[in-house]
């Protein structure tokens, strides 16, 4: 039992008394009256609590959560006892869950539901489990907090942010996926795949006619061709130190996460087979299979994996790479370039580029950009912003030797990269380069 805001008052009054009863002696009587009242009413109030006082509590939140994004959380508690109740709340969620809507109060009848909601922000992926709903009943004179821990465990999974994903598959329904900055590069029936033959249509070109069967049914038919299908797509994932740098909430591996989940999942739908492999950190390889049930499996793969504090071992992860996937595909690099990487990035891309079709995609720092259009005003900024464009220079002429050697690169900052990396690939992909 704690003292609730009624038995301090009660105390301070008592103690009134007692201080005129001191001076007043005909005040001894009621002091002495008060102070058995008092002391009748807290242990008959904290008894008839103990007593009564009796609640049922269940905790509603979703297994699966994304990082980064707020999520609603329901408590339904339910009064089983035979008196109304003022009921307290602070439920014991995970750490890295963080909230600002903690502890809360709510009144509830006798025999009657009701629901506390509050938010969390996921903060950390991997699984984590809520512990036990810690309550406080207030008494019925008010003068005594109960305080109980009923327990409530349940386990949730906070994955990367599938929101994106979520998001494209929305546009997508209704063709409207240019509202994310996915831009179609082929209208139907320019692929490079044929499909089927259909009649011809207003705009369709005349290379498009199949004039046997045209002569055949006595009218124009086109042939409708789609981008090919069943092809490979391996992202190789940086799991070195260098991804652990942070530019707003999420890391720059938890960027890359994201855009990995929304480029599997866009891969699928087109027809490939996706797989991922991670190097330089905890090693896992998921081999690259199709459908959709495959962003399930991958997701499960990835989501508690954290960057380690080992340097990019690029040489080790495309020799890996060569012994586990022989079958030509589109291997994908994420990782955050420097220019002193040249000695052993290069010679592991062309390695892998004798026998896949590469594309490295590197992060860019936010803070760099921002540097380049912040006010000079005094010759600190000026050297900061001369520094800068000295490392941007040499960061150029990095992915310029990359490209000057047949290598495929995208050097984008975290915030634009799933966007950019599905446009990337859909690009390839119309232009028969994997």
């Amino acid at each position: 039992m704690i003292p609730a805001k009624r038995t301090f008052i009660l105390v301070s009054l008592l103690i009134i008394i007692a201080v005129t009863a001191a001076f007043l002696p005909a005040w001894r009587d009621i002091w002495q009256f008060m102070l058995a009242l008092s002391t009748v009413m807290l242990i008959s109030d904290a008894f008839i609590a103990w007593r009564s006082s009796d609640i049922k509590i269940t905790r509603q939140v979703s297994n699966s959560l994304p990082l980064g994004v707020v999520t609603p959380v329901a408590v339904k508690i339910n009064n089983t006892s035979g008196r109304k109740i003022a009921v307290q709340l602070f439920d014991h969620h995970p750490a890295s869950l963080h909230t600002a809507e903690l502890p809360q109060t709510t009144d509830i009848e006798s025999g009657e539901w009701n629901t506390i909601r509050y938010h969390v922000t996921p903060t950390q992926r991997g699984k984590f489990t809520f512990g036990d709903a810690q309550v406080r009943l207030l008494s019925p004179l008010g003068l005594w907090w109960q305080d109980k821990k009923i327990e409530q465990k349940d386990t949730v999974h906070v994955y990367p942010n599938f929101a994106a994903v979520t998001k494209y598959i929305l546009l997508a329904t209704m063709d409207r996926v240019q509202q994310m900055g996915i831009r179609k590069r082929r209208r139907r029936g320019e692929g490079s795949e044929f499909h089927q033959l259909r009649e011809f249509r207003e705009g369709d070109s005349m290379r498009q006619v199949d004039w046997r069967a045209t002569a055949r049914h006595g009218k124009l038919i086109s042939r409708e061709y789609q981008d090919e299908r069943d092809q490979n797509i391996i992202i190789l994932l940086d799991c070195g130190r260098r991804m652990r740098t942070q530019d707003d909430e999420l890391s720059h591996f938890d960027h890359a996460l994201n855009a990995m989940l929304l480029l599997t999942y866009v891969a699928l739908r087109q027809g490939d087979a996706v797989g991922v492999g991670t190097f330089s950190g905890e090693q896992r390889w998921v081999k690259p299979v199709r459908g959709t049930g495959m962003l399930n499996t991958i997701l499960n793969q990835v989501y508690d994996l954290e960057p380690s504090a080992e340097a990019p071992d690029y040489s080790r992860a495309a020799m890996d790479l060569l012994a586990r996937q022989r079958k030509r595909s589109l291997v994908i690099v994420m990782t955050n370039l420097r220019d002193e990487d040249g000695d052993d990035l290069l010679p592991a891309l062309k390695l892998l580029k004798n026998k896949h079709t590469v594309l490295l995609t590197s992060l860019r720092e936010k803070t760099i950009d921002d540097v380049i259009h912040q006010d000079v005003n005094n010759f600190h900024d000026a050297l900061t912003l001369a520094s800068t464009h000295q490392y941007l220079d040499e960061r150029s002429q990095a992915i310029n030797w990359l490209i000057s050697n047949g290598i495929n690169c995208l050097d984008v900052t975290p915030d634009d990269l799933s966007v950019q990396l599905v446009n990337y690939y859909l690009a390839m992909k119309a232009a028969n380069m994997i």
